[in-house]
Formats: C-alpha cells, structure tokens, sequence
C-alpha cells in the first residue's frame, strides 16, 4: 500500500478510483464502499485509493473534545490495507481547509490529481459546512464516474462508528465485532513486564475488566484497570498488535 501525505504527493495516476472520509474504525459500513472502489479499479485497471483526514476534523472544528477514536491513523491504514486498498490519501485536516468549497474540493483536490471515479456513502457530506454530496456532485459535470453506496445493516442494527464506539466503551466486544466485521485492533508498544505505551491519544479502549486478545497472532489475555492497558501474559515486547 502507498501513502500520500496530501494531494501533492499524489503521482500521475492510471485511473484513480477513490472514496473519501474518516472511516474511524473501518467497519461493516464502510465494507462496501471499499469493495466497490477496488471493483471498479479492477475493471479499469486502475489504483483503489482512499482519501482520509487527519487528525479528526472533529477535534479541527471545536466538537470533538470528548470523542474517542476506533482506530488511530496508524490503525486505519493496516484495516484498509486488509480490505485490498491500493492506497491512501492523508489529508492534513486544518480550519483553512475546512473552508475549501465543495468545487474547489472537487476540481482541484479531487479530479486535479487524477482520480477518475468516486464512491460515496448516501449521507456523505463534503466542503465548507458540508453543502456537497451525492446530489450536488451528480447535478455537475465535473469530469468524475460517481457511484453511492446505501446504509449498511446487520441483524437490523445500523452500522456506524458511533454506535460501535458505545459498544466498546462499555466492553461489549462481541458485539463490536459483529458490528465491525473484524477484532477491535489497538497498535502499542509492550513492554516484557505487559506495560504498554504508545496508545494513541485519542484511542478508545474498553470499559475496565480483563478480555480475551490475540497479540501478534497469539491467545493472550489483556486488562484494562483505570484506562490502563496491559498485556497479563509475559513474551510479548516491542511494537505488537492487539486483537480483542
């Protein structure tokens, strides 16, 4: 996978297929939209590429002080290698940038650095207070194929972060699993002892209690005390995957 700090950093593309957002937790909601770029960048022969922002425009625009990510962005980039993307796009998510109209957005961002078709959620939102979507981009012709993708469902639960996020603070994991369509993955740091650092700041960890994990592959067993991650089993050092 190639990863683009920003849209300068984008080369000549082939035939970009792209879809954009935070994607916080990589979920059964968002399954489909990947399997839909990396279908159609398959039938042109083209390169799947996600375009995401950091950090969270949330914490940007003043509504994210309490809020606590599924996925920092080093977890988000392994989740969306593991659904086939060919790519990502990183965009430094600043309050100028918030300002940046949805043709703007478009025409430069977006067509100007060769992506060639879009995917887009039915509620995706773009540009300065979001007064872009699916609507706006198909009454244009902006040179771009566009394609929604509709809500997503399981056991008629929608399927978005924040639900998953109410899952896993209150240790729910089953059920942030069937939700998320895979383990709820944290990257730290371990060391022999099972102390961990290295959490991202933003990171929602579960409610305390001890869970059953997989770490670099491995059963092992993880306890959460006070907001404090630790790995029971010793064996484990270094930068290691925790799967709950």
């Amino acid at each position: 996978m190639r990863i683009f700090r920003g849209f300068g950093e984008i080369p000549q593309l082939k035939y970009g297929v792209a879809t954009i957002g935070s994607f916080d937790g990589v979920h059964s909601g968002h399954m489909e939209l990947l399997r839909r770029v990396n279908e159609i960048a398959a039938q042109h022969g083209g390169e799947s590429m996600v375009v995401t922002f950091e950090p969270h425009p949330r914490y940007v625009l003043g509504s994210g002080e309490r809020l606590r990510l599924l996925s920092t962005l080093d977890e988000k980039i392994v989740l969306l290698g593991r659904a086939g993307i060919d790519a990502v796009v990183v965009v430094p998510f600043t309050v100028e940038f918030s300002h940046t109209s949805p043709r703007e957005f478009i025409e430069r961002d977006i067509v100007g650095s060769g992506i060639r078709s879009l995917v887009v959620g039915y509620n995706h939102r773009f540009g300065y207070n979001k007064e872009g979507d699916y609507n706006y981009l198909e009454a244009r012709s902006v040179g771009l194929d566009v394609h929604m993708v509709e809500q997503q469902q399981i056991d008629s639960s929608k399927v978005s972060s924040t639900i998953i996020r109410q899952a896993v603070a209150k240790g729910m994991m089953e059920k942030a699993r069937q939700l998320s369509g895979h383990p709820y993955l944290i990257l730290c740091d371990v060391s022999a002892d099972g102390s961990v650092s290295g959490v991202g700041e933003h990171k929602l960890l579960p409610a305390d209690g001890r869970y059953d994990a997989v770490v670099n592959g491995k059963p092992a067993e993880v306890e959460i005390s006070d907001g404090v991650l630790r790995i029971c089993d010793t064996g484990f050092s270094g930068r290691v995957e925790i799967e709950l």
